[in-house]
């Protein structure tokens, strides 16, 4: 088990947390239901709260301004993607492509992997990000527009939350997406 840092930190949704090792961010953790982050972001991994480096509180200062909805690109922010399965990695990695205010499919972004049926297999590794807003899986829709599934604390709201945050056109013409 690596040993890591965690800290949390106030956004505009609620308290967030992000555990980091020596090679980037290993955890973004969204507020909890009760609106607090009491937990480090990955439990499997032995983590002590601490002062996050410079790098990391670029990521926190980036996260922070993106939920209170400023245009903000996360994409250079260093992942530790150690642990993460092959597929999963290449999924995040498309993902990690969709500029703020922007979304694909499911279908799309298998379409983009070369494998045009694996649109549940997408949905099934952005089901387990590890990283959220910064693989921003909340980005991701169903087809013609529908919200689709959103793990993270709040679920579909806080997805919808999110992409109004960021000013995202949604849904078929520009609506708004369906919640299913």
């Amino acid at each position: 088990m690596r040993t890591l840092g965690f800290a949390h930190f106030d956004t505009a949704i609620g308290r967030c947390g992000i555990a980091w090792g020596e090679r980037g961010v290993v955890g973004v953790q969204l507020p909890q239901s009760n609106g607090d982050a009491t937990r480090p972001p990955r439990r499997d991994l032995a983590a002590r709260q601490t002062t996050p480096p410079p790098e990391v509180q670029a990521a926190i200062d980036g996260i922070v301004a993106l939920l209170r909805g400023e245009p903000v690109d996360l994409r250079g922010v260093a992942l530790d993607m150690d642990g993460v399965p092959p597929l999963h990695r290449r999924v995040y990695e498309v993902a990690r492509d969709i500029a703020p205010g922007a979304t694909l499919s499911y279908g799309e972004i298998s379409a983009r992997l070369g494998d045009p049926g694996s649109a549940r297999a997408v949905g099934q590794a952005l089901g387990r990000n590890p990283f959220p807003l910064i693989v921003p899986c909340h980005r991701v829709l169903a087809a013609g527009g529908k919200a689709g599934g959103f793990s993270a604390p709040g679920g579909v709201t806080t997805k919808l939350r999110l992409l109004e945050i960021e000013g995202a056109v949604l849904g078929p013409g520009g609506g708004e997406p369906q919640l299913f």
